[in-house]
């Protein structure tokens, strides 16, 4: 027989499960830590969710959102259909990966404020990582036990963005709008990987610097803005 949800104990489950997927990734983590982290039998876990497949596919679905999660009309949640978890999260990157200032910014020929126009980037950048970085941290921690998700992610999406900055780089600094700064390519991951680290990777630091976000995020901006704006 289908049993209620208790809205609280199932949002308790995602949170734990969350963050010992996020410690183990996905291959290394077992029911039982999960299980272990809620404080529960691991026999209690099955009464909500089917499978691991079942409380991954959950955790990813929850990553991030701002609504508190909804009691679903019956437990336990089943194990979902071979390609689903993939096709959400396919369907979560695109969604994501549009960044219309940095794609405008391909298609403009001609820039009248090149600072403007980068500052509108990098902050595009920043805000769509920190929005999304429980989903991040979760993909970057089990993309590697799990082949499928890994080309969606490095190859796709990540791969993507990086595309698409070193692009806007190389024009702008080809037409001598932005600093020359070497290899492109170079430049573009550097660019990146310090977004990605303050906006995301910093909130699982093991020995995080204590800044409030909203000094994160203009400091690192600016930085990046005196590093390409020629003077």
């Amino acid at each position: 027989m289908a049993r209620p949800v208790p809205p609280d104990r199932l949002a308790q489950l995602v949170r734990c499960a969350t963050e010992v997927f996020i410690e183990h990734g996905y291959q290394r983590t077992q029911m039982a830590d999960i299980a272990a982290a809620l404080g529960v039998a691991k026999g209690t876990l099955y009464l909500y969710v089917e499978s691991k497949d079942a409380l991954f596919d959950l955790v990813l679905r929850c990553a991030d959102a701002e609504c508190p999660l909804a009691a679903p009309p019956s437990l336990p949640l089943p194990t979902p259909k071979p390609g689903a978890t993939l096709q959400y999260v396919r369907e979560r990157l695109a969604a994501n990966q549009t960044l219309p200032a940095l794609a405008g910014a391909l298609t403009r020929r001609r820039v009248t404020d090149a600072r403007a126009e980068l500052l509108a980037i990098v902050r595009e950048l920043y805000d769509t990582l920190a929005r999304n970085r429980q989903g991040i941290t979760l993909l970057d921690r089990s993309a590697r036990d799990y082949p499928e998700l890994a080309a969606l992610w490095f190859a796709g999406a990540r791969g993507g963005v990086m595309a698409m900055l070193t692009q806007y780089l190389e024009n702008r600094m080809r037409r001598k709008l932005l600093r020359p700064a070497g290899e492109v390519t170079v430049a573009a991951r550097v660019v990146l990987e310090t977004l990605v680290f303050w906006a995301v990777h910093r909130h699982w630091d093991p020995h995080p610097q204590p800044v409030d976000d909203a000094v994160a995020r203009e400091t690192v901006v600016q930085f990046i803005m005196n590093a390409l704006i020629p003077e």
